[in-house]
Parts: structure tokens; C-alpha cells; sequence
């Protein structure tokens, strides 16, 4: 398991991620991993989760970038104090990647900030890091 932990503006966003060998084919190079997100507001304004930016990079050295809006469907907004955690995946073919990206926010005064998701790896148990 890996993570990373970031705080921008007040908003922390800590990543936690695994290996999920039930839905991995290493025969066909084919890796999938999960990683959940959990983002807590401790600023003192309202801000709204409006587009993720992430960038995959695998072992091979091949950057793939994601962008869309919002998080699992959901553009959330999160209070002073509020937190907001969800889990998603990512496939790789190689058993090894990293993560790191930004969510663009925006604050209760129409203020947009990118808020930093730090680099976390995506690895194997028996991976080299």
C-alpha cells in the first residue's frame, strides 16, 4: 500500500492505494489498482470539487493524462470541517506506476484554485520501487 498527503489552500487530500489481484491478469500485462481519496476542508471557506486532473505514468515510462469533472459522478462541496472520501482504480501494463494530479476547486466567492493530489505509487506486493 501506498499514499501521499497534500494541503492547499486549507483542503487536504490524502490517497491511499492498493494492488487488486483478483481483477489483475499479470499473464496478459495487465495490472489494476484502486486508490481511495479522502478530501477535508480545513480552511475556513466553502469550496466545490469541479474537475480532476491526473497524471499515470507506468514503469515503462508512459504517461497517460485523465481529466473530467468532478470525482465518481459527484462535483462536491465541502464545508469548513467537511470531509468527502471516495475510492476509484486505475489499470497498468506494467506492475509498477505513479499518480499525481490536481482537483480544480472552487471557493463559496467564485475563487478557482487547483488543489495538488501528491504522487503515490501503484505497485505489486513483490514490485521493486
Amino acid at each position: 500500500m501506498s499514499d501521499s498527503k497534500a494541503v492547499t489552500r486549507g483542503l487536504e487530500v490524502h490517497v491511499e492505494s492498493r494492488y487488486v489481484p483478483e481483477q489483475s491478469n499479470p499473464d496478459e500485462g495487465a495490472w489494476f489498482f484502486a486508490y481511495t481519496v479522502s478530501l477535508h476542508n480545513a480552511g475556513e471557506q466553502s469550496v466545490q470539487l469541479i474537475s480532476r486532473h491526473w497524471v499515470i505514468t507506468d514503469a515503462d515510462g508512459n504517461v497517460e493524462e485523465v481529466r473530467g469533472p468532478g470525482v465518481v459522478g459527484a462535483q462536491p462541496v465541502l464545508r469548513p470541517g467537511e470531509r468527502f472520501q471516495y475510492t476509484s482504480a486505475c489499470p497498468l501494463r506494467t506492475a509498477f506506476g505513479t499518480m499525481h494530479g490536481a482537483y480544480q476547486m472552487v471557493t463559496e466567492d467564485g475563487e478557482r484554485f487547483d488543489a495538488e493530489i501528491a504522487a503515490f505509487s501503484l505497485s505489486t506486493p513483490y514490485a521493486l520501487n
